[in-house]
């Protein structure tokens, strides 16, 4: 079972998986006032907005960082316009509340965005773990 990690300002609640995490970065170049990945506790959850921390965390590509609105039903139930957008020499990213079916037959319900691997080198298939990264893939 993953690993979550809960930092809370009072008003939300992000969560991180590290084991979901592909390193893309995109949260630490939207808010690097509040994403510090060289820092302990990388995230300095005080340093935006409610509604800018909000906004970021829905660009994670992987789901590894999620959140939660104190005091409400957690927003991971909430449905979202489905979206795909294939990104440069990266991974396919689909934004909505996703029904997936492994090859195992097993079902998993994936919301926000999913990053699906587009190299055929994740060891994480069908997900993207930023193996295209190192493999230089291009497309």
């Amino acid at each position: 079972m993953s690993k979550i990690k809960e930092y809370s300002n009072g008003e939300v609640t992000i969560t991180w998986e590290p084991e979901k995490c592909i390193h893309s970065a995109i949260c630490a170049k939207g808010l690097p006032m509040v994403f510090k990945p060289r820092e302990r506790p990388w995230i300095t959850i005080d340093a935006a907005s409610t509604e800018a921390l909000v906004n970021q965390i829905k660009q994670c590509p992987s789901g590894a960082l999620g959140y939660y609105m104190n005091g409400e039903e957690n927003n991971e139930a909430e449905h979202l316009e489905t979206k795909v957008e294939v990104i440069e020499n990266g991974p396919l990213l689909v934004y909505g509340t996703l029904s997936i079916t492994h090859k195992n037959g097993s079902k998993e319900i994936k919301n926000k965005t999913t990053a699906f691997c587009r190299c055929g080198a994740s060891s994480n298939k069908p997900y993207c773990d930023g193996t295209h990264i190192k493999e230089s893939f291009k497309g």
